[in-house]
């Protein structure tokens, strides 16, 4: 009893348990905002940590590095050259890694530079590139660098580049110009430090959207007419060259890569139906089952987003504006093999009501902007009407 007695005593009493649990002695530190020369807020820090924890080397660790825009850091590699910009250049070993899981996936284009690396085919190519810097970009830079050419690269889109893949670039030598999260005068500074440095000068450009093309053709037109060659990879930039094609103003050879079958099926297709439920998910975070969803355009791409929302039990609706494409999307055989003109058109309109189709009609702004007339032609003379044979079709076509 005696022990027992002594044990109740050893137990403390709430008045010290009070003193215990006042860890915080100046409540004030959690009222307080951080400036942007103190620390990340707590809804930043939960962000980031949740896109940029993977890197032990992340420029997230320091919070003068977060705060501070790359464009204001010097960085080095080890090869010590500091004519880059990226985010950290510490993340180059996590990039690298994610640059060869991409090569697992891209075995033509590593076939084609191990059996053209010896010729070096691109020597002499000063190429200036603005696209998604990604893990899979980074495969086609290096098998361009690989078979000669010199290349320097910025970003098409301010929210896509991988930081780290871009790090892992520029310390192979690569100067790389971007960075995830970029300001619109970030963007196009990016740009111009790609094609305006001393001591070099592009002769190609590859892009994608066609902002880099207008840079040099509006900024540095004497650099321009000296370019042979412009390979542009996504329809509004396409867009962008036929009408300074129009205009007579384009004094450079350009390809069409939009238009190729192979980025028609595998890129605008196959790609585009996996790539919209991540990026919806993501962004929604909602379930898609009943959703009534509208898409607008029935291509290859609203081929492969009607596909994928119809799987996912989403009740599509889709607005088109060509009658020879609303045809084939409901399957009417009117196919012949010629060119369509405005006649063929018209038959094809006589159809829609059967199908209980309804054509959308362009606004005068979406017309001039698309280079149209509003009772068409629609489509330019080498476009590829392709019949759909599609699993999940559109519940409906307006």
């Amino acid at each position: 009893m005696g022990d027992l007695s002594s044990a109740f005593s050893a137990v403390p009493t709430h008045k010290p348990v009070k003193k215990q649990i006042q860890f915080v002695e100046d409540k004030q530190e959690f009222s307080k905002f951080p400036t942007k020369a103190g620390r990340r807020s707590l809804s930043r820090s939960i962000s980031q940590s949740s896109t940029d924890s993977y890197s032990s080397a992340a420029s997230y660790t320091d919070s003068s590095d977060d705060e501070t825009t790359p464009r204001d850091k010097t960085q080095v590699n080890s090869k010590g050259s500091s004519d880059f910009c990226v985010k950290n250049i510490k993340q180059a070993e996590f990039g690298r890694r994610e640059i060869e899981i991409a090569e697992q996936d891209m075995s033509a284009l590593l076939s084609l530079r191990k059996r053209a690396q010896s010729e070096k085919p691109l020597a002499g190519a000063k190429i200036v590139g603005c696209t998604h810097i990604t893990a899979q970009t980074a495969v086609l830079i290096e098998t361009l660098v690989a078979l000669g050419a010199q290349c320097r690269w910025t970003a098409c889109n301010i929210y896509s580049t991988q930081n780290e893949v871009a790090a892992a670039l520029s310390e192979t030598g690569v100067a790389v110009f971007a960075w995830k999260g970029e300001s619109e005068d970030d963007f196009w500074w990016c740009i111009d430090r790609c094609v305006n440095t001393e001591g070099w000068q592009p002769n190609m450009i590859l892009d994608d959207g066609g902002d880099l093309t207008h840079w040099m053709y509006k900024k540095y037109p004497n650099v321009f007419k000296k370019i042979r060659g412009i390979v542009e990879e996504s329809v509004t930039g396409v867009h962008r060259l036929y009408q300074l094609s129009k205009a007579g103003k384009l004094c450079v050879p350009a390809m069409n890569v939009n238009d190729s079958v192979t980025k028609q099926k595998f890129d605008n297709l196959y790609c585009c139906r996996e790539s919209i439920l991540d990026g919806l998910k993501r962004t929604t975070d909602v379930m898609f089952g009943g959703k009534q969803v509208v898409i607008c355009g029935f291509g290859e791409v609203g081929k492969g987003c009607c596909a994928a929302l119809k799987a996912l039990g989403a009740i599509v609706y889709v607005t088109e504006i060509d009658p020879i494409f609303l045809c084939v999307c409901v399957s009417v055989s009117l196919l012949p093999n010629h060119i369509y003109v405005i006649s063929d058109e018209y038959v094809a309109s006589l159809h829609l009501t059967t199908f209980d189709a309804h054509l959308t009609e362009l606004s005068d702004e979406q017309a001039k902007y698309l280079g149209l007339n509003k009772n068409g032609p629609f489509k330019p003379n080498y476009y590829r009407y392709r019949s759909t044979h599609l699993k999940h079709k559109p519940s409906a076509i307006i």
